[in-house]
């Protein structure tokens, strides 16, 4: 008999720090805590939309979604959820559905532990 063996997906998470220290500096402790936080509350949504729409097989909206997600990912420091959800819109664009899915997770947990990361580094 076979054995299974689990498997631990632990993925490396990439925040700007310089990025991040940017948008302090140019708006100030307070105002740049709001626009990350602001930041975080839309990617929440894009992350959210993106699947929606992987959910329902609209994948021009997903598309879509994943390209918008990737450019603010960009903008405040998050260089590695920006990466994969081009990959998602890639993999969506050639239709390519096993690695969709692949990637579709992979956005899952590289979307949720940015977004703890991008507010723990805000915060201290």
């Amino acid at each position: 008999m076979a054995q299974v063996t689990a498997l631990a997906v632990d993925e490396a998470i990439r925040v700007d720090a310089r990025r991040v220290g940017d948008i302090v500096n140019e708006l100030g402790e307070s105002a740049a805590h709001n626009v990350i936080v602001m930041a975080l509350e839309q990617l929440a949504v894009l992350l959210m939309q993106v699947e929606a729409a992987l959910a329902v097989g609209d994948l021009a909206e997903a598309i879509a979604m994943s390209e918008r997600l990737s450019r603010l990912a960009w903008q405040i420091g998050l260089p590695s959820l920006a990466g994969v959800a081009i990959d998602v819109a890639t993999c969506a664009e050639r239709r390519d559905m096993a690695s969709l899915a692949s990637v579709r997770a992979r956005l899952t947990r590289v979307g949720n532990r940015s977004l703890t990361e991008i507010w723990d580094c805000s915060r201290g």
